[in-house]
């Protein structure tokens, strides 16, 4: 067996209209619109690459919460969000007009990183690539660089 790639990632909420509009307008990820087969209420997201690269699925209010701090389980995922770093500070802009805010900010060496959180707790890292893919393929151990502060 091979992987060839993430597919998706499925992700409770409590408040599907909620984590919806964070999700498609704060993020700009484009819902895929129609029924939902599924017994509980659900919305799906994908980039183009895909058919579905997210889907949530609604738990409601009494779920229980991330318990903080070290806990087995999702620490963050990752979404590539341009090319340089122009891009990036184009998404603090962004990020700040709608309130969120960015939990922190670290140079990876292969990629220049936020954090943000989203409504529900789900940590999420927004990136760009800063390396060339040549120069982590000849030498993948890079991945393990020591984590800088980013100066952006």
């Amino acid at each position: 067996m091979r992987i060839h790639e993430l597919g998706h990632l499925v992700l409770y909420v409590r408040d599907l209209e909620r984590s919806r509009r964070f999700y498609r307008d704060v993020l700009g990820w484009n819902e895929i619109r129609g029924e939902v087969p599924l017994p509980v209420p659900a919305a799906a997201f994908s980039s183009g690459r895909t058919h579905h690269e997210l889907l949530l699925i609604e738990v409601g209010p009494a779920a229980a919460p991330m318990p903080p701090g070290h806990r087995v389980g999702l620490y963050h995922f990752g979404l590539k969000v341009g090319d340089n770093d122009d891009d990036l500070r184009e998404v603090v802009r962004h990020l700040t007009e709608h309130g969120v805010q960015i939990q922190g900010a670290s140079d990876h060496t292969i990629t220049h990183s936020l954090y943000i959180a989203d409504p529900d707790g789900h940590e999420i890292e927004l990136y760009v690539d800063v390396m060339a893919t040549e120069e982590w393929l000849a030498d993948p151990s890079v991945v393990f660089a020591p984590i800088r502060p980013l100066r952006l």
